[in-house]
């Protein structure tokens, strides 16, 4: 296998710091080039290695595959499918197995538990996909991979929810990297829970001892400190909602409040509470009747419309990215982009497509689609999308994390402009505190559990919190 692209200085410094141990962990930003890396990783251990075993999110195997085959020689790639099995497993030099898949696939498992020997470089990208200590596809991969001689992870996000994050991620790599036998001894010794809220982290503690002790074996690099980027370029156009979606905005914050038992105000609620309205005010409301029937209300709005002033007020050669949360979201900006602009000027990518209708609608807007709308939570990991300098999001996610994610399919190695993010807003709404907390990198959900819970004994103040949204 021959390489054909060179590495960047700040690779290069990450291939000389994980090289010398069998373990290692790449926590480089999105876009810096974690892939090459590990590629290079590979290529320096070619003699004593039979192939690769490569764990990815389902939705970036296609992406890993040209990866591969966009920096080697090498075409000897096989990408497990719905038919992939143990018997049927062909000879390769590298394969890609969707992370999820190791939680609903037993074929799947019995097919990876085969191919991995003492002889395998077993690599897990965005390894935060197992930071749940006892989710099955965490325990499942990471005893597969104690036969693996040489183990690495990549992330851009290793500790998105804190310290706690860590313990999974070094395990699979090795349990000698932090020395705890099991999570429980982890928290016992790092982690402090609320007395009134259990399985709430309050407080974490000895963090340089855990610095210390994943240091030899992680490199860490933001874009800032090694790319020469173009800058991220921010605006927001606004709208206010007509009198049918305020009536109805008051009436499900009024629903809302009226379900809600005095101790059951916890997180669940609040993303419910939040979805509904950030629902209405992007012109729709799935209304709970009784447990387990909805019915669906529509609103006209102005969200379409002002996504369409955006569309026109940019240059006709741009592409551009466009995020929304809902599938009911992305149903209609379809509808409206190709009913201006055509079929074949869109790419549309959720999770309710399968993963070869995803593939075929990427290759879509690479291949000259000027319009490439998707969810954030399926298309906002690991696809590279340089191709567009404007992304608008018609919504946004509670987390910054997810915003980041998304942002950041186009800000990366190999984009030479500026990238324009337009956020499309609804003033006086559940928008204008999601905007507030994502500008503050948190979490909308956790920032007004926060404030719930000052006043969670005071039923009057309560509802005056939830009146103000």
């Amino acid at each position: 296998m021959n390489l054909k692209t060179e590495l960047l200085p700040h690779q290069i410094q990450a291939v000389q710091k994980v090289l010398p141990t069998r373990i290692g962990a790449l926590f480089m930003d999105m876009g810096t080039g974690k892939s090459r890396t590990a590629i290079e990783l590979v290529s320096r251990r070619l003699e004593r290695i039979d192939h690769v075993v490569y764990f990815c999110p389902v939705s970036l195997k296609e992406t890993v595959r040209r990866e591969i085959l966009k920096h080697t020689d090498c075409a000897d790639v096989y990408v497990f499918d719905d038919r992939t099995n143990e018997r049927n497993l062909p000879r390769a030099m590298w394969y890609i197995i969707g992370i999820e898949s190791m939680s609903s696939s037993a074929r799947v498992v019995l097919a990876a538990k085969k191919l991995i020997t003492s002889r395998t470089f077993v690599i897990l990208d965005e390894s935060s996909y197992i930071k749940g200590s006892y989710s099955m596809r965490t325990q499942r991969i990471t005893e597969l991979s104690k036969r693996a001689r040489y183990r690495l992870i990549l992330t851009g996000t290793p500790l998105s929810q804190g310290v706690v994050d860590l313990f999974a991620q070094m395990r699979f790599l090795s349990p000698k990297i932090l020395g705890y036998k099991s999570f429980y001894s982890f928290a016992a010794n790092h982690l402090e829970y609320s007395d009134k809220y259990p399985g709430m982290i309050v407080r974490s503690h000895n963090t340089e001892f855990l610095a210390a002790k994943v240091q030899p074996y992680v490199y860490q690099v933001t874009k800032e400190e090694c790319l020469d980027l173009p800058p991220k370029l921010y605006t927001t156009r606004y709208f206010r909602m007509n009198m049918q979606q305020r009536l109805a905005y008051e009436a499900a914050k009024d629903e809302i409040f009226m379900s809600l038992a005095d101790d059951d105000i916890d997180s669940i609620a609040i993303f419910r509470l939040f979805t509904v309205l950030q629902e209405i005010v992007c012109g729709f409301w799935n209304r709970r009747i009784k447990r387990g029937e909805f019915e669906k209300l529509e609103f006209e709005h102005k969200r379409i419309e002002i996504l369409l002033d955006i569309v026109n007020s940019i240059q006709p050669k741009e592409k551009i990215i466009i995020w929304a949360k809902y599938r009911y979201d992305i149903e209609h900006i379809v509808e409206a982009l190709t009913g201006f602009f055509g079929v074949e000027s869109v790419a549309v990518y959720h999770g309710g497509l399968s993963e070869k209708q995803r593939n075929k609608e990427e290759e879509k807007f690479h291949a000259g689609a000027r319009f490439f709308v998707g969810t954030p939570k399926c298309g906002g990991h690991g696809l590279t999308l340089n191709e567009a300098h404007y992304v608008i999001f018609y919504n946004n996610d509670f987390k910054y994390s997810e915003r980041l994610q998304a942002e950041d399919r186009c800000h990366r190695i190999g984009q030479a402009y500026p990238v324009t993010y337009i956020d499309i807003q609804c003033t006086d709404s559940i928008d204008d505190r999601i905007a507030s907390a994502l500008a503050k990198k948190g979490s909308v959900v956790e920032e007004f559990k926060a404030e719930v819970d000052k006043v969670k004994d005071k039923k009057g103040k309560l509802r005056e919190l939830i009146k103000g949204l």
